[in-house]
């Protein structure tokens, strides 16, 4: 079992720790996600979304 990725963590360090190209996580529109962008904020937008 694989430990939840901690919500601080970069996009840009998620892509890179489990080996995914640059670019593979996108926003809702289909646009490319910052890889500033912090984990915590995508969940938060995501639950958002689904109410």
């Amino acid at each position: 079992m694989t430990r939840k990725t901690r919500s601080d963590c970069t996009v840009g360090t998620f892509e890179k720790k489990h080996g995914l190209p640059a670019g593979t996580i996108r926003n809702a529109d289909g646009r490319d996600t910052r890889s500033d962008k912090k984990i915590g904020t995508i969940r938060k937008e995501a639950e958002r979304n689904q109410k």
